[in-house]
């Protein structure tokens, strides 16, 4: 089986790690993770080239993007199940669902915060937003 876990830093993505772990053991197989961490783009503002390059730009993507899957990575390492991690820049909830298609993943899991329905339609969800987008199954972890 091969599941993409979103990754963001936040205690919410190391307890969707946590629950792939625990789990681990449902399958056949231990799962292989395709591990991802989306950045937002950097807003363009006009000349911006001129102070910040394409390699310092690049550079703050993939040092964020690490610091962001620092804590997964370690997690996984430790249960010895194989992953495969990604940096991406794009739209957060768009970009975890094309590449779980792309990769040809069997299933997502993401954390959520567990606000309540009410608080989700207030304030959104990367969470509920993937599902809505997504043909593939998603396990939301609270």
């Amino acid at each position: 089986m091969k599941i993409l876990l979103a990754a963001d830093g936040s205690k919410f993505s190391l307890d969707a790690a946590d629950c792939l772990i625990e789990h681990a053991d449902w399958y056949r197989e231990k799962p292989t993770v395709e591990l991802l961490t989306v950045h937002l783009p950097v807003p363009k503002l006009p000349r911006m080239n001129l102070v910040v390059g394409k390699n310092q730009l690049e550079r703050y993507y993939r040092e964020e993007g690490e610091a962001m899957l620092a804590g997964v990575k370690k997690k996984l390492d430790a249960a010895r199940i194989r992953y495969n991690a990604s940096i991406l820049v794009g739209e957060i909830a768009e970009t975890i669902v094309a590449q779980a298609t792309k990769t040809r993943c069997d299933m997502i899991c993401i954390g959520t915060h567990g606000r309540t329905a009410t608080g989700k339609l207030l304030l959104g969800s990367i969470a509920t937003k993937v599902t809505h987008l997504s043909r593939i199954p998603v396990l939301l972890v609270r």
